[in-house]
This record gives C-alpha cells, structure tokens and sequence, in this order.
C-alpha cells in the first residue's frame, strides 16, 4: 500500500498532450467573487442590512419603501416618504427609529422625536404617545420572502400614492411590502447574549427559573397555572424576573421565597 500511496492521482494525461498552464483570476475578478449579494445590498444601502426576523428588529432602524426611500418623521407627529437616496447614502435623521422589542412577536417604534409610533382613529401612522398601549404595538410579518407590519387595529401599514404613512389595509400587498433596515452591529449568535433561562417562550422561561430555583427534593416541577398574559406585561415594563418570583411564591415552590 505504501507504493500506491506514493502515486499522485490528478487529470489523465494522453500521449503528447502538452499540459496548459492554469488562467489565474486577476486580484479584481477575486475580490467581485467575494463581494456576495447582501453585501452588495449593505454597501449601496449606507452599511444599513435587512432584518430577517423578529429578533432582529432592534436598536437603531429605519423603514423602507420601495429602493432607498424611507419613511420620514414630521414636527407634527404625522409621517411621509422621504425623498430617494443615492447609492451608498444612509438614511436621514428623520428617517431613523429606535425599536423596542415588548414581546417574542411584537415592538414598538420610536421616532427622533421621541415619541411612540401608533395609529389615529382615521387609521394614520402617528408618532405623538410618551407610552406604550396597545396601539403602539406592531407585528412584523415574515412571509415568503416579504415583510409587512400588522398594527394591533389589525391593518398593516402602507404608503398612499400621496406619499403618506398610514395603517387602513388588512391585506398586505405591493403597497405594505417593507424592508426593516439596521444599523446595529449584528451577532453571529443572537442568543449568546441571553441568559440560558431566558431563551425560549415565555412559558419556557418560567419552566427554566422554577426547574433553578425550585426547593423540592423530589425535583418535580409546581407550575404556576394562572394567565401569563401578566409575564408579556411585566417584560414590557421591565420587572419579569419580580414577578417570575411572585409567581413562584404563590406556589411556594422557591427557595427564595419568604
């Protein structure tokens, strides 16, 4: 075996066939070869990338109708389409949100004003609320390659032929397709930053913090039974593990507990 090992297999070579010498790709043709189709979408899009899922949709972003025109921000409170960038260009201050995310479907948006994207009784997109309610929350919807954002009056917001925001449709179509774009860094891993416990459901959560903290020898498990709905309410204001305990203790199932 050792004497077949020594044979170098490649290409058959025929009697007084001369080898070619390989065309080696120029620098220029190599580094097109590296440029991939969603880096060429950042590059022309200012380094702002497309959200591909929920958890995405974070930090600094802006919405996109259209090529390289975003919806804008007034004084007022009212929304338009902005004018069209220039390849390369970012979006304009006025073009830029901040999106919080309030549950495992939903966000909230808020403009450079500071203020909380919701919809009017007239079903036009304002951003004039200092909180959050049930009119402030959005859902985007990831379809077959497309993206459009349900309000919970459950109409999507679009763009008129007028250039206004609005939310007045419970269809989506050419009209409520949007690109959600990002400026924040994004990681390989979105979960790495999570603790281990608080990845998954809300459900599984609290399965996770009982499973850590439960006091019980037999190591069975004593769920607390009653609506969740209070654990998507305390995630939004920021005190979930305070009432992951609560839960807890009403259980007596915490080692914690008083």
């Amino acid at each position: 075996m050792s004497e077949y090992e020594k044979v170098r297999t490649g290409k058959l070579i025929l009697k007084g066939e001369k080898s070619r010498p390989k065309k080696r790709k120029s620098k220029k043709q190599e580094k097109e070869l590296d440029v991939t189709v969603e880096d060429k979408d950042i590059l022309t899009h200012g380094g702002w990338w497309k959200v591909k899922n929920v958890i995405e949709i974070t930090g600094t972003v802006a919405i996109e109708f259209g090529n390289r025109t975003y919806m804008k921000a007034l004084d007022n409170g009212l929304f338009t389409l902005g004018v069209p960038h220039a390849e390369g260009d970012s979006p304009s201050p006025e073009e830029i949100l901040t999106a919080f995310p309030i549950s495992e479907t939903k966000v909230a948006l808020k403009s450079g004003y500071g203020k909380y994207l919701g919809v009017d009784k007239n079903g036009i997109v304002i951003g004039r609320s200092d909180a959050v309610g049930p009119i402030e929350q959005w859902e985007p919807i990831f379809q077959d390659g497309k993206l459009a954002i349900l309000n919970n009056t459950g109409c999507f917001m679009s763009v008129t032929s007028d250039d206004d925001i609005v939310c007045q449709s419970r269809t989506a179509g050419p009209s409520e397709f949007i690109i959600i774009r990002s400026i924040t860094q994004r990681s390989k891993n979105p979960d790495k930053d999570i603790p281990k416990e608080e990845q998954g459901s809300l459900a599984e959560v609290e399965v996770n913090y009982v499973r850590k903290f439960q006091k019980f020898q037999d190591k069975k498990l004593r769920i607390n039974k009653s609506d969740r709905s209070e654990l998507e309410k305390a995630k939004v204001e920021g005190n979930l593990h305070e009432t992951l305990l609560d839960r807890r203790s009403k259980m007596k199932a915490d080692r914690y507990c008083k």
